[in-house]
């Protein structure tokens, strides 16, 4: 049976470790509790209050203020050393101006580009005064560093014109003293505003105000609940997460979050009102993230990570979802009416049950089609209820038999079918097919979960090899008057004999006669395209350019046309990249062939250059995992070095 706490002054309470699942926390007063490595897995925090306990918020108070009263202290020594300036000896005169010179570059850098920058400029300053200016002028520069460290780090700068009453200084050292205290107040005000360029400051300002505080350190946080909770002063550093409600949280930019998704000021702002309409969250990573019931419409979430993400019944319509990452995702009951999703990454454990959806686009909008690939294909028509999940099934583990020269229609099928009865385990389904090229071609087959697809596909070019070697009146006495081999043999001289992709939708492998095989657009990110005959015709432009080039000398060190050709085949096998910008990747590839007849020509380097940069550009958007990353990551640098260009 869960614990109850609920409405319990908790203050100081030591729960280190401990195993309080379920339990109920709802409006307790946890200030300075200690939750430290415990399993608080469900449980709920809805309306508890956080934070610092009253003794620990007026110790760090005393200190803040000693702090800045040391603070205007070197304030005020700073103001000294700049007031030598008014002094009648020379020495000292330049002693003062270096100080000031050496203030105003830093309090300018500091306010355009951050305490860092600022801090930088502070070590010049050191190393220019150690080459000899002297003692003075390097005691300034060291009192002028720590002096601003304290006076940001607390964050409490108005204090340190009452410390100022007791520092003894001349006038003008009072007077400097009370500029830099405004200057002080300036940069942590816009610190705790959350201005990347002073986030060390405000790092430093709620590390500081969290010692004491609330410590869920370490804890497991899965699926709680801190609806309504007041978090300020709260260490949350290391904590487990995985669809922790934030709805309506007070405070929730004053914890100390680490390294968890709570670092984030937009994400924050849209865990704790639940409106990300409009926003932009390219390639952020969103992982276990709780956005139930968020409206989420329009949003982009182009290259985001929301793996295990709780999307239950949010409103995802026209939202962006390009290249989203969905595994284990929730999106029970999400509306994705309009949404846009070109090579999404759904998978089996991507839960679509009840998801409301009328019509779905399979790629981002341009201004020439603003409804591309439109599904259902008659805008008249739209998805009945629950049918979209039917439509949107992904092919989720396939096993991908390149066949790349001389296909022979009849060694696949009876290859195939031999490799199924092999192994009945691996419950091997044919999805898909791809004609690439003249005489290329593509058969995907699903298989079960935990398959070694290494091993199958290696079990299966052997018999397929062989097989291919045998004369056709050889194959015809092994298949006999197998239906199964005949049919699938057809489908493949089919796919060959038109610029098509297939697909095979749910039929499964033992009845495979009776299948439809229909033209089909790109329908869960991994497979399909309208362009192949195009995108064929581009192809055989670069096969032209590269032939074109000499082979290499040494067979073991590729040249610009071996590395091309590698590149090119890469590019066309992708299932990540949209056939447009394979289209444009050839174009590049292209360019560099005919750049690669004199490679070390200036007007030649030029073009590679800017073939290769055009090229980084298009892989930049693909997911780490992609084969065409780990190509491109492994051809671009060597072709590059082959141009003279690294």
């Amino acid at each position: 049976m869960a614990l109850d706490f609920s409405g319990q002054n908790l203050r100081g309470r030591n729960f280190k470790g401990q195993d309080l699942a379920d339990a109920n926390f709802s409006y307790a007063d946890i200030r300075g509790a200690n939750f430290t490595n415990a399993n608080l897995t469900g449980a709920n925090f809805s309306h508890a209050k956080a934070g610092l306990q009253r003794h620990w918020a007026i110790g760090l108070v005393i200190v803040s203020f000693l702090l800045s009263g040391l603070s205007g202290l070197f304030w005020a020594v700073n103001g000294y050393y700049v007031s030598l300036i008014f002094h009648l000896s020379s020495e000292e005169q330049i002693r003062g101006w270096v100080a000031l010179i050496t203030l105003i570059v830093f309090l300018f850098i500091t306010i355009r580009q951050g305490i860092i920058a600022g801090l930088g400029a502070v070590a010049v300053a050191l190393a220019f005064a150690v080459a000899g200016i002297g003692a003075f002028a390097v005691a300034l520069a060291f009192a002028f560093a720590v002096a601003l460290a304290f006076a940001f780090a607390v964050a409490l700068a108005f204090a340190v014109a009452l410390a100022l009453a007791f520092a003894g200084a001349v006038a003008f050292a009072l007077a400097f003293a009370g500029a830099g205290t405004l200057f002080s107040i300036y940069i942590s005000w816009r610190a705790m505003k959350g201005d990347q360029k002073h986030s060390l400051i405000r790092n430093i300002a709620i590390a500081f105000a969290a010692t004491g505080g609330t410590s869920f350190r370490g804890a497991n946080l899965t699926n709680a609940d801190f609806t309504q909770a007041t978090l300020k002063s709260t260490d949350l550093r290391n904590t487990i997460l995985i669809c922790s409600r934030w709805h309506q949280a007070r405070m929730l930019d004053r914890v100390r979050p680490g390294s968890t998704y709570l670092q984030n000021s937009q994400v924050r702002q849209l865990l704790v009102t639940g409106q990300g309409q409009d926003k932009n969250f390219y390639r952020e990573n969103l992982r276990c993230i709780n956005l139930q019931k968020a409206n989420l419409a329009d949003a982009s979430f182009i290259g985001a990570d929301l793996s295990e993400a709780n999307l239950q019944d949010a409103d995802l319509s026209r939202a962006k979802l390009k290249q989203t990452q969905l595994d284990a995702t929730d999106l029970t009951g999400a509306n994705l009416t309009g949404a846009y999703i070109e090579d999404w990454g759904i998978t089996n454990t991507t839960k679509l049950h009840g998801v409301r959806c009328e019509y779905i686009f399979m790629r981002l909008p341009t201004k020439e089609d603003p409804d591309p690939l439109r599904k259902p294909d008659n805008k008249q028509e739209v998805f009945a209820d629950g049918d979209f999940a039917n439509f949107i099934k992904p092919i989720f583990d396939t096993l991908d038999l390149y066949h790349n020269q001389g296909v022979d229609p009849r060694a696949v099928a009876i290859a195939f079918k031999n490799l199924a009865e092999n192994h009945p385990e691996a419950e091997l389904e044919i999805v898909a097919m791809e004609k690439r090229g003249d005489d290329k071609i593509l058969l995907r087959a699903k298989t079960a979960a935990g398959s070694d697809k290494s091993q199958l596909s290696a079990e299966y070019f052997d018999d397929y090899n062989q097989l291919k070697a045998l004369s056709q009146s050889q194959q015809l006495l092994l298949i006999e008057k197998d239906s199964y081999i005949s049919d699938l043999k057809n489908m493949i001289t089919t796919a060959l004999g038109q610029p098509k992709f297939y697909t095979q939708g749910d039929t499964n492998m033992s009845d495979i006669s009776g299948i439809n095989i229909e033209g089909s657009s790109n329908v869960s990110g991994i497979a399909g395209n309208n362009s192949i005959a195009n995108l064929g015709t581009i192809s055989g432009n670069v096969s032209i350019a590269l032939n074109q080039l000499p082979d290499a000398t040494d067979a073991e060190k590729p040249g610009i046309k071996e590395l091309l050709s590698q590149l090119q085949d890469a590019i066309i096998q992708s299932t990540y990249l949209p056939e447009e910008e394979k289209a444009d990747a050839l174009e590049q590839v292209k360019a560099l062939a005919e750049a690669g007849k004199n490679p070390q020509e200036s007007t030649k380097q030029k073009t590679a250059k800017t073939a290769i940069t055009m090229l980084k550009g298009i892989f930049t958007g693909l997911p780490a995992v992609a084969s065409l990353v780990e190509a491109g990551n492994k051809l671009l640098p060597a072709i590059s070095k082959l141009f003279g260009l690294g």
